[in-house]
């Protein structure tokens, strides 16, 4: 049997509440219409018998009760006064209960059926016993001539009477009862309704498997998972997007490894993604709450590979966006490995571009001495072997770093086959300013083969040249080339992960420079961009601590 949903649970208990409020509302109604009752007709049957009592004429006859018969003057006026005052009986008696008068004249002369103790102590008393007439409300009062009582007068109204009077409002309480019924239901409906749309018709324990799975996934997921809501509030993170984007990790709950605040149920507001301190690229793209498939995004120190989905709740036929959820994968490793091989792709095009240089001046030496031309051969190997040697001895002793010395070999080699010309010149102390060869094959590798690209492109001259020198305690690292340069309004775009003012082939652009801003700004430097000639690139770094 399929369990009941959690909106069918609460229509049915809003339902039952509905009813014990509208019996305990009519009950309460109807009692009070009979307390309200009992207390009019105390009211007035205080009043008329307080009347009676201080009237002359009743005290007269009191008066002369022991030498002339009362009742033959009190029995005309106290059947008078019942039926003006709308009362069941009025009996006027002796202080010995004997009645004077009586609604049933078969009753004169007999004894009073109540209390007369209050009366015969000289106060009003009114109470609700049975009499000749049946229960009934009744307030008995002393007839006083100067401080003695001389007689007493009851007046009263049967119980029958009143629940008659009650009766007559029962319609009202019935009609006031159904319609908080009927409301109650309608809202109860209309609360179940919302319920099953919010929790698509499941129970408490499926939410309660659905949560815990969740959960599970939240924690043992190797990847980054972040929602951020409409307002830009990151509601849900786990502990690997925490650590992939370099956020405190204080606030995760230690059981669960992630953060999990509702809006309502924070105790604290949630944090924006500016607050959290995210990248800009990777800030925008959830805030925008786009569908994102595989996008690249560079952090302080990371590239993260996103995924994104906007957060739809479908609510019967209407939509509504919640937010976004977002995947990250960490590419960093894969980055390095490929800057590693795209180093040695440099390495190998350079061998390859040597090879194929020495292939051809071999050929020509082996063609001149099997022409004879002895003399000419040797002349000709000599000057290739200073002008190999001569360019090999500037760069190691320009450059102290054998891994960049060898990067910007290869380089010149790629750039001579492409008819540039590449010029490097370094006065500072590479291998003394504590910078890895890692992080200055990605920052000149990239800076160079932009460099050469762009000199390509243009007219003659062709160009590019490297200058590396210290500026106090920074290493100052300039590329230029007299390519077309780069225009003010891309500046900034240049550098954007993606971007590229080249032709796109599917992939593979706008990946350089980024990487290079990266490096520069995990190392705590600077990348600007100028024009000269053409573009001109500077990198300022500072020198990092060598340990003793």
């Amino acid at each position: 049997m399929r369990p009941l949903s959690l909106a069918t649970r609460m229509l049915w208990i809003l339902v039952l509440a509905v009813v014990m409020l509208t019996a305990f509302i009519g009950t309460a109604m109807y009692v009070d219409a009979r307390d309200q009752s009992h207390q009019q007709a105390a009211r007035r049957t205080l009043a008329a018998a307080t009347a009676i009592a201080d009237s002359p004429f009743v005290v007269d006859a009191a008066r002369q009760a022991a030498t002339v018969d009362p009742t033959a003057s009190l029995q005309p006026y106290a059947l008078q006064v019942t039926r003006d005052a709308s009362l069941d009986f009025i009996t006027i008696m002796a202080p010995d209960r004997t009645r004077w008068t009586h609604v049933n004249p078969g009753q004169i002369g007999g004894k009073y059926i109540g209390s007369v103790d209050q009366a015969l102590a000289g106060h009003p008393y009114t109470e609700e016993t049975s009499g000749t007439l049946g229960p009934s409300v009744r307030t008995i009062v002393p007839i006083m001539d100067g401080g003695k009582v001389i007689g007493m007068v009851s007046a009263g109204v049967t119980v029958s009477a009143i629940e008659v009077a009650i009766a007559g409002r029962l319609p009202a309480l019935v009609a006031i009862a159904a319609v908080v019924l009927a409301l109650g239901s309608l809202g109860a409906l209309a609360v179940g309704r919302y319920l099953s749309r919010v929790t698509r018709g499941y129970g408490p324990e499926q939410l309660g498997q659905l949560f815990a799975y969740y959960e599970s996934v939240l924690h043992s997921v190797r990847e980054g998972v972040i929602l951020v809501d409409a307002k830009g509030q990151v509601v849900i993170r786990n502990d690997q997007a925490s650590r992939l984007l370099g956020l405190p990790e204080d606030d995760l709950e230690e059981a669960r490894g992630y953060v999990l605040r509702p809006a309502p149920l924070a105790r604290n507001p949630l944090p924006t993604l500016r607050e959290l301190g995210i990248p800009g690229s990777l800030r925008e793209l959830l805030t925008s709450g786009r569908t994102a498939h595989d996008e690249i995004h560079l952090t302080g120190d990371r590239v993260l590979v996103v995924n994104q989905e906007p957060a739809v709740s479908h609510e019967g036929r209407r939509e509504r966006v919640l937010g976004a959820v977002a995947t990250l994968r960490d590419r960093t490793e894969i980055e390095a490995l490929g800057t590693e091989l795209e180093t040695m792709r440099t390495l190998s095009d350079a061998l390859r571009s040597q090879t194929h240089e020495h292939a051809n001046r071999l050929h020509t030496i082996v063609s001149l001495l099997e022409l004879g031309q002895t003399d000419r051969a040797l002349a000709f190997a000599t000057e290739d072997l200073q002008l190999s040697q001569s360019l090999a001895d500037e760069l190691v002793v320009s450059v102290d770093e054998p891994v960049l010395a060898a990067l910007i070999m290869g380089k010149a080699a790629q750039a001579n086959e492409r008819g540039v010309r590449l010029d490097a010149e370094a006065t500072a102390s590479i291998a003394g300013s504590g910078l890895a060869p890692a992080d200055l094959v990605t920052i000149v590798g990239n800076l160079i083969d932009n460099a050469i690209d762009a000199a390509a492109s243009a007219d003659s001259p062709r160009w590019v040249s490297l200058e590396i020198v210290e500026h106090g305690a920074d290493v100052v690292i300039e590329v230029a080339d007299s390519g077309p340069g780069v225009s003010a309004g891309d500046a900034e775009l240049v550098l954007r992960y993606g971007y590229s003012t080249k032709p796109q082939t599917g992939h593979g652009r706008g990946v350089g420079l980024a990487l290079v801003k990266r490096s520069v700004e995990r190392l705590g430097g600077t990348l600007t961009v100028s024009r000269r000639e053409g573009a001109v690139f500077t990198v300022v770094v500072p020198r990092k601590e060598q340990p003793a």
